[in-house]
């Protein structure tokens, strides 16, 4: 055991330890008493609230604690801390870090409660009892855990946070159901039924209907088959991958949903109906005009005349006696009919109102991917970081 009497305190829980009382300052005033009466002089204190299952130094908190040892080992006797299972509830970080600390730096790790003698020969045996113990629990309550989540799933319970569209509802502690919310379904079938129509591409719809989801998910949505009733059990325990019936309404109807998978895998991509037909020189009016008679759509033709010279008519395609005229006639009529036409200055400002809002709907877009992208790169960043430091390890 180290003489050095300089200590560093390291307090940690998880979400669910936190709730059940075993609360962070519970642990630093057992330690702050455990070092007043040992005359422990304490250097830092290190509160974390993550887990202890992982082999891997992802820890944030313990990252600190152990490269702050690095720079001062000649001043940090020892790391203290509550019990074995507040250090790591893996038995294989356990040993690893013993190492690094004991061995490497010189500096003693251990609990308060059932400390171990490193310089005993029993050490290993008793490292190997406290950790393992909690390792081989996590082990259990792991598939304890996976046991439940796949019986939910087969008969035919959400196991999770309800999809968009629908909500999660609490009659007791163990009595919960998914029902659908009025609230946020419109929209989401709304979104399927536009995405079925195979028009816009499946992004322009996300843009357009709901800007606030990510790319990613709402593909993951698109496809997902509990808003037709369905609940996807992967494949566990010698049981194959499988789709039950599930217990919660269905919110969009089958024969929809197929018609989204057909647009999102590609089969059956529509396209708009663009006329093809080149409209002919003479006749360009012709499809834009309606007989002020009967209502049937005006069309055009060519008149043969005495000499064999044509001549261009536009007439009514249901009766020719509701309207005949000229060509040229009408032409000159429909350019004096668009010479008087001019919007008012009310008509404009609302353009003028319109087109700003577009712009500021563009710009907000804009800053949105711009603000995603940069989210994106402190997020590589930070990995990158945890590269390095573990590389540095």
């Amino acid at each position: 055991m180290s003489d050095n009497k300089n200590v560093i305190l390291y307090c940690r829980v998880s979400s669910d330890e936190q709730k059940e009382g075993c609360s962070l300052e519970m642990q630093e005033r057992f330690l702050r008493a455990y070092c007043d009466s040992r005359q422990y002089h304490i250097l830092e204190v290190y509160h974390e609230d993550f887990s202890a299952k992982s082999w891997r130094l992802d820890r944030p908190i313990f990252r600190d604690v152990y490269l702050y040892c690095k720079q001062h080992s000649s001043e940090v006797g020892k790391v203290l801390f509550l019990r074995w299972d507040r250090f790591s509830r893996n038995l294989e970080f356990a040993l690893t870090y013993k190492r690094k600390f004991v061995d490497e730096l010189g500096i003693e790790i251990n609990a308060i409660e059932s400390p171990i003698d490193f310089n005993g020969a029993e050490w290993s045996t008793l490292l190997g009892l406290y950790c393992g113990v909690a390792h081989t629990e996590d082990i259990k309550i792991s598939r304890r855990t996976r046991d439940g989540i796949h019986g939910t799933l087969l008969s035919g319970r959400c196991s999770n946070h309800a999809p968009r569209g629908y909500k999660n509802v609490r009659h007791a502690k163990h009595d919960t159901e998914v029902v659908i919310d009025p609230a946020t379904s419109p929209l989401i079938k709304d979104v399927f039924a536009e995405v079925a129509k195979g028009i816009d591409s499946i992004d322009k719809v996300r843009r357009t209907m709901t800007p606030h989801i990510s790319r990613t998910s709402f593909y993951n949505m698109l496809t997902n088959t509990f808003y037709i009733g369905l609940i996807h059990v992967p494949e566990y325990g010698g049981d194959p991958d499988q789709y039950v019936q599930g217990l919660h309404q269905p919110l969009i109807d089958k024969h929809t949903f197929e018609k989204v998978q057909d647009v999102v895998n590609g089969r059956k991509r529509k396209q708009q109906k663009v006329k093809n037909k080149i409209p002919h020189p003479d006749f360009f009016l012709r499809g834009y005009l309606l007989c002020p008679v009967c209502g049937y759509a005006i069309t055009a033709s060519n008149s043969k005349g005495r000499h064999g010279r044509k001549y261009a008519y536009y007439h009514c395609c249901h009766d020719q006696r509701h309207l005949r005229m000229k060509a040229a006639d009408l032409i000159d009529c429909f350019i004096r009919f668009i010479g008087h036409l001019k919007p008012s200055d009310e008509v404009l400002s609302l353009y003028e109102s319109v087109l700003i809002d577009i712009h500021k709907d563009d710009k907000r877009a804009l800053q949105k991917q711009i603000d995603n992208l940069q989210t994106e790169i402190g997020e590589f960043e930070g990995k990158i970081n945890r590269v390095h430091d573990l590389f540095i390890e």
